[in-house]
């Protein structure tokens, strides 16, 4: 088995470090070293990380992103492998032993698992859960299959650390380094695998407030990397550049789609009820099956997982929101020297937000 560092970026993060931490120390394969870099928090993350026996740096002020806070770590590491673990998320006890052999490919650069919701008690949580075990076990598979992954998840992902460090590292030019790792390396003719086996679990948005900043986020990334990359792509990976395309045009019909009841009753004999009607049933007859699957795969309870299908418009609203904000900002106003586009990174539940650079 390849040797292993964990790197796990921390600001602010005392109350999700420990099960973070806790999860790597039962790894059936066991990491070499867990460094946690204490990026300029203002609470216990530090001791709390050092309570756990884990390699603790902390720079000397605030780096500003999570892609500078993994670069501060990255000299400390001499394995074969670095795996960069986000300090809210929790991983599967066989989570390295089922990444590692993704490497026995040696074209294989970057790897990462299916990432799933560790709580759903509000409606956003709810409505994630539905969107993670709808990609994670549908749209991921097919990407993966077609040798065109859209993104290894930073939260959980697993690098060749001889090929991260020859590239520069994590990449801090955009807000989103794993996408554009992922991208950057498929360009060049590596590999970026999904392994739906291993299993992560990660704390996502139960406020509106941090849904929106990680949403935002998220858009205004991919926007970014789309700016950057999309050309080459076309070039030397056109069926990632084919999702990608897919994923734009997405976001520009999703409102002609929601729309599409109140068309139907304005342009013809059709009631809005029994248009709305079919639109609700062709929403379900989409969605439904990918579910089911998917909750046979994850042992979840059927009913629990089709109950939490209405939680999942919601975020759709704020998803489309910033994605056509994204549009307009990334792709628009960035070429023509409008805007600087996004340049501050905040999670969310930090307490200030940081400058990318």
């Amino acid at each position: 088995m390849r040797s292993v560092t964990v790197i796990v970026p921390a600001h602010n993060e005392e109350e999700g470090l420990p099960a973070t931490l806790e999860s790597l120390s039962r790894q059936t394969v066991p990491a070499d070293e867990v460094i946690v870099v204490d990026d300029g928090s203002t609470d216990r993350t530090g001791e709390v990380a050092a309570g756990h026996g884990v390699t603790v740096l902390r720079p000397p002020r605030n780096l500003g992103s999570k892609a500078k806070a993994q670069n501060y770590a990255l000299p400390h590491c001499d394995t074969d492998l670095v795996l960069a673990v986000d300090a809210d998320t929790v991983l599967a006890p066989d989570y390295i032993e089922r990444i590692g052999p993704a490497f026995d490919d040696p074209g294989v650069v970057v790897a990462a698992g299916n990432v799933q919701t560790r709580f759903t008690r509000t409606v956003w949580e709810r409505g994630r859960s539905v969107e993670y075990l709808f990609g994670f076990h549908w749209q991921r598979p097919i990407q993966n299959r077609a040798n065109s992954p859209m993104v290894c998840s930073g939260c959980c992902s697993a690098f060749r650390r001889d090929v991260l460090v020859a590239s520069g590292g994590f990449p801090e030019r955009t807000i989103v380094e794993d996408m554009d790792f992922t991208w950057s390396r498929q360009i060049e003719g590596r590999r970026a695998v999904y392994v739906g086996d291993a299993v992560a679990w990660a704390a996502d948005p139960e406020t509106l407030r941090y849904l929106r900043k990680q949403v935002w986020r998220w858009m205004a990334g991919f926007c970014q990397n789309v700016r950057l990359h999309l050309g080459p792509l076309v070039t030397r990976k056109p069926l990632l550049a084919l999702w990608i395309l897919l994923a734009l045009v997405e976001i520009l019909t999703a409102p002609l789609w929601w729309a599409t009841p109140f068309v139907l009753a304005a342009t013809t004999e059709q009631s809005l009820a029994s248009a709305l009607a079919w639109w609700v049933a062709a929403e379900v007859l989409l969605t439904a099956p990918p579910l089911v699957y998917a909750a046979h795969r994850r042992r979840l309870p059927v009913l629990g997982v089709l109950l939490n299908i209405p939680c999942v418009y919601p975020n759709k609203v704020v998803n489309l929101y910033y994605a056509w904000k994204a549009l307009a900002v990334e792709l628009l106003l960035v070429p023509l020297r409008l805007s600087r586009g996004l340049t501050v990174y905040e999670k969310g539940r930090a307490s200030t937000p940081c400058p990318a650079g």
